[in-house]
Protein backbone atom coordinates (compact mmCIF):
# COMPACT_ATOMS: atom_id res chain seq x y z
CA UNK A 1 0.00 0.00 0.00
CA UNK A 2 1.57 3.36 -0.90
CA UNK A 3 2.04 6.18 2.03
CA UNK A 4 -0.71 7.90 2.52
CA UNK A 5 -1.35 11.54 2.12
CA UNK A 6 -0.18 13.90 4.85
CA UNK A 7 -2.21 16.78 6.55
CA UNK A 8 -0.61 19.48 4.34
CA UNK A 9 -1.81 17.52 1.10
CA UNK A 10 -5.22 16.71 2.15
CA UNK A 11 -5.62 20.50 2.94
CA UNK A 12 -4.18 21.51 -0.23
CA UNK A 13 -6.60 19.62 -1.96
CA UNK A 14 -9.34 20.90 -0.01
CA UNK A 15 -8.82 24.25 -1.27
CA UNK A 16 -9.51 23.31 -4.58
CA UNK A 17 -12.97 23.31 -3.08
CA UNK A 18 -13.11 27.19 -2.15
CA UNK A 19 -13.97 29.23 -4.64
CA UNK A 20 -13.37 33.27 -5.89
CA UNK A 21 -16.29 35.02 -3.69
CA UNK A 22 -16.49 32.24 -1.12
CA UNK A 23 -17.24 33.08 2.38
CA UNK A 24 -15.68 29.80 4.26
CA UNK A 25 -15.31 28.62 7.84
CA UNK A 26 -12.19 26.02 8.71
CA UNK A 27 -12.64 23.94 11.80
CA UNK A 28 -10.53 22.89 13.89
CA UNK A 29 -7.78 20.59 12.99
CA UNK A 30 -6.48 20.00 9.83
CA UNK A 31 -9.45 22.57 8.24
CA UNK A 32 -7.23 25.67 10.04
CA UNK A 33 -4.10 24.36 7.61
CA UNK A 34 -6.60 24.95 4.04
CA UNK A 35 -6.14 28.75 4.55
CA UNK A 36 -2.37 28.46 3.60
CA UNK A 37 -3.47 26.96 0.25
CA UNK A 38 -6.01 29.67 -0.98
CA UNK A 39 -4.95 31.50 -4.24
CA UNK A 40 -3.31 35.27 -3.01
CA UNK A 41 -5.94 35.64 -6.65
CA UNK A 42 -8.96 34.51 -5.14
CA UNK A 43 -11.54 36.64 -2.62
CA UNK A 44 -12.15 34.47 0.16
CA UNK A 45 -12.91 35.80 3.76
CA UNK A 46 -13.08 33.22 5.78
CA UNK A 47 -15.37 33.47 8.92
CA UNK A 48 -14.69 32.58 12.73
CA UNK A 49 -17.60 31.70 15.25
CA UNK A 50 -16.39 34.06 18.08
CA UNK A 51 -16.92 37.20 15.44
CA UNK A 52 -14.59 37.28 12.71
CA UNK A 53 -15.27 37.97 9.17
CA UNK A 54 -11.72 38.37 7.09
CA UNK A 55 -9.31 35.86 9.00
CA UNK A 56 -5.94 35.58 7.95
CA UNK A 57 -3.09 33.82 7.96
CA UNK A 58 -1.47 32.80 11.30
CA UNK A 59 1.05 35.55 12.48
CA UNK A 60 4.97 35.93 12.55
CA UNK A 61 5.93 35.80 16.12
CA UNK A 62 6.34 39.43 15.93
CA UNK A 63 3.00 40.04 14.60
CA UNK A 64 1.30 38.17 17.50
CA UNK A 65 -2.21 39.67 18.84
CA UNK A 66 -3.01 37.84 22.04
CA UNK A 67 -6.33 39.48 21.25
CA UNK A 68 -7.06 38.20 17.91
CA UNK A 69 -7.78 35.20 18.01
CA UNK A 70 -10.15 32.23 15.85
CA UNK A 71 -12.90 29.75 17.57
CA UNK A 72 -9.72 26.95 18.39
CA UNK A 73 -8.05 29.69 20.15
CA UNK A 74 -4.92 30.11 17.74
CA UNK A 75 -3.61 33.59 17.01
CA UNK A 76 -4.55 34.56 13.91
CA UNK A 77 -4.42 37.97 11.31
CA UNK A 78 -7.34 39.91 10.11
CA UNK A 79 -7.20 40.88 6.28
CA UNK A 80 -7.84 44.35 5.26
CA UNK A 81 -11.73 44.76 5.07
CA UNK A 82 -11.97 42.34 8.17
CA UNK A 83 -14.94 43.00 10.27
CA UNK A 84 -15.56 42.22 14.35
CA UNK A 85 -18.91 41.24 16.00
CA UNK A 86 -20.61 39.62 18.52
CA UNK A 87 -20.93 35.87 18.73
CA UNK A 88 -24.50 36.00 18.18
CA UNK A 89 -23.87 37.71 14.75
CA UNK A 90 -21.86 35.22 13.84
CA UNK A 91 -24.54 32.54 14.67
CA UNK A 92 -27.13 34.60 13.20
CA UNK A 93 -24.28 34.61 9.69
CA UNK A 94 -24.09 30.72 10.08
CA UNK A 95 -27.69 29.51 10.59
CA UNK A 96 -28.95 32.32 7.97
CA UNK A 97 -27.72 30.37 5.77
CA UNK A 98 -24.59 32.98 4.36
CA UNK A 99 -21.89 30.90 5.15
CA UNK A 100 -20.89 28.79 1.15
CA UNK A 101 -18.44 26.02 2.55
CA UNK A 102 -17.18 24.59 6.12
CA UNK A 103 -14.38 22.43 6.35
CA UNK A 104 -14.72 20.14 9.33
CA UNK A 105 -12.57 17.40 10.87
CA UNK A 106 -14.50 14.08 11.73
CA UNK A 107 -14.03 11.33 14.28
CA UNK A 108 -16.91 9.22 11.66
CA UNK A 109 -18.70 9.91 8.94
CA UNK A 110 -21.56 7.84 7.28
CA UNK A 111 -23.20 7.02 4.33
CA UNK A 112 -26.16 8.66 4.62
CA UNK A 113 -24.04 12.27 5.39
CA UNK A 114 -23.95 11.83 9.14
CA UNK A 115 -21.06 12.97 11.00
CA UNK A 116 -20.02 12.92 14.44
CA UNK A 117 -16.93 15.06 15.50
CA UNK A 118 -17.44 16.37 18.56
CA UNK A 119 -17.09 13.96 21.43
CA UNK A 120 -16.39 10.25 22.46
CA UNK A 121 -18.46 8.75 25.48
CA UNK A 122 -16.90 9.02 28.75
CA UNK A 123 -13.98 11.38 27.67
CA UNK A 124 -14.55 15.02 28.91
CA UNK A 125 -15.13 17.06 26.23
CA UNK A 126 -15.47 21.09 26.36
CA UNK A 127 -18.46 21.40 24.34
CA UNK A 128 -20.02 21.10 20.64
CA UNK A 129 -19.02 24.49 19.79
CA UNK A 130 -20.36 25.95 16.21
CA UNK A 131 -20.32 21.97 14.82
CA UNK A 132 -23.81 21.84 14.80
CA UNK A 133 -24.90 25.11 13.60
CA UNK A 134 -22.24 25.08 10.72
CA UNK A 135 -22.79 21.26 9.15
CA UNK A 136 -26.91 23.20 9.41
CA UNK A 137 -26.44 26.16 8.14
CA UNK A 138 -23.15 26.37 5.65
CA UNK A 139 -24.25 25.63 1.89
CA UNK A 140 -21.67 22.90 1.42
CA UNK A 141 -19.80 20.88 4.19
CA UNK A 142 -16.90 18.67 3.15
CA UNK A 143 -14.95 16.93 5.71
CA UNK A 144 -11.22 16.40 6.31
CA UNK A 145 -10.52 13.28 7.98
CA UNK A 146 -7.79 10.24 7.90
CA UNK A 147 -9.71 7.10 6.33
CA UNK A 148 -8.58 4.95 9.01
CA UNK A 149 -7.87 5.58 13.00
CA UNK A 150 -5.18 4.65 14.88
CA UNK A 151 -6.03 1.26 15.11
CA UNK A 152 -6.31 1.14 11.41
CA UNK A 153 -10.33 0.61 11.52
CA UNK A 154 -12.59 2.76 9.09
CA UNK A 155 -13.50 5.94 10.17
CA UNK A 156 -16.39 6.01 6.86
CA UNK A 157 -19.48 3.31 8.15
CA UNK A 158 -22.65 2.41 7.05
CA UNK A 159 -23.75 4.11 10.53
CA UNK A 160 -22.05 6.45 12.96
CA UNK A 161 -22.11 4.80 16.56
CA UNK A 162 -20.44 8.07 18.28
CA UNK A 163 -23.07 10.79 19.46
CA UNK A 164 -23.92 12.96 15.73
CA UNK A 165 -23.48 16.27 15.04
CA UNK A 166 -25.52 16.15 11.98
CA UNK A 167 -27.58 13.97 10.25
CA UNK A 168 -27.42 14.05 6.02
CA UNK A 169 -25.53 17.03 5.94
CA UNK A 170 -22.16 15.94 4.11
CA UNK A 171 -21.69 16.39 0.97
CA UNK A 172 -17.90 15.54 0.50
CA UNK A 173 -15.01 13.78 2.26
CA UNK A 174 -11.47 14.08 1.62
CA UNK A 175 -8.98 11.26 3.18
CA UNK A 176 -5.54 10.76 3.47
CA UNK A 177 -6.53 7.83 0.35
CA UNK A 178 -8.55 9.59 -1.62
CA UNK A 179 -12.00 11.77 -2.35
CA UNK A 180 -15.24 10.76 -1.46
CA UNK A 181 -18.91 12.08 -2.25
CA UNK A 182 -21.62 11.48 -0.43
CA UNK A 183 -25.05 10.67 -2.94
CA UNK A 184 -28.39 9.51 -2.72
CA UNK A 185 -27.11 5.81 -3.14
CA UNK A 186 -24.02 6.25 -0.63
CA UNK A 187 -20.32 6.50 -0.56
CA UNK A 188 -18.73 7.42 -4.32
CA UNK A 189 -15.28 7.43 -5.18
CA UNK A 190 -14.09 10.10 -7.30
CA UNK A 191 -10.48 10.33 -6.86
CA UNK A 192 -7.74 8.06 -5.73
CA UNK A 193 -4.78 9.35 -3.43
CA UNK A 194 -1.18 8.66 -5.70
CA UNK A 195 -0.31 5.31 -5.64
CA UNK A 196 -3.77 3.95 -3.89
CA UNK A 197 -5.81 1.31 -6.09
CA UNK A 198 -9.90 1.58 -6.05
CA UNK A 199 -9.40 -2.04 -4.23
CA UNK A 200 -7.27 -0.65 -1.67
CA UNK A 201 -9.45 2.02 -0.43
CA UNK A 202 -12.76 -0.54 -0.69
CA UNK A 203 -11.08 -2.80 1.53
CA UNK A 204 -10.27 0.12 3.72
CA UNK A 205 -14.03 1.86 4.41
CA UNK A 206 -16.31 -0.23 6.43
CA UNK A 207 -18.96 0.75 3.93
CA UNK A 208 -20.26 0.01 0.33
CA UNK A 209 -17.92 2.19 -2.00
CA UNK A 210 -19.16 3.10 -5.47
CA UNK A 211 -16.02 3.91 -8.06
CA UNK A 212 -16.93 6.60 -10.03
CA UNK A 213 -16.93 6.00 -13.87
CA UNK A 214 -14.68 8.99 -14.09
CA UNK A 215 -12.74 8.23 -11.40
CA UNK A 216 -8.87 10.37 -11.22
CA UNK A 217 -5.88 10.81 -9.40
CA UNK A 218 -5.40 13.16 -7.06
CA UNK A 219 -4.08 16.60 -7.76
CA UNK A 220 -3.01 19.70 -5.88
CA UNK A 221 -2.93 22.36 -7.78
Amino acid sequence: MAEKLTREQIAQRIAKEVHDGFTVNLGIGIPTLVANYIPNSMSVMLQSENGLLGMGSFPTEDKVDADLINAGKQTVTAVPGASFFSSADSFAMIRGGHVDLTVLGAMQVDHKGDIANWMIPGKLVKGMGGAMDLVAGAKRVVVAMQHTDKKGQSKLLEACDLPLTGQSCVNRIVTDMGVIDVTAEGFELIETAPGFTAEEIIESTAAPLKISKDLKTMSFS
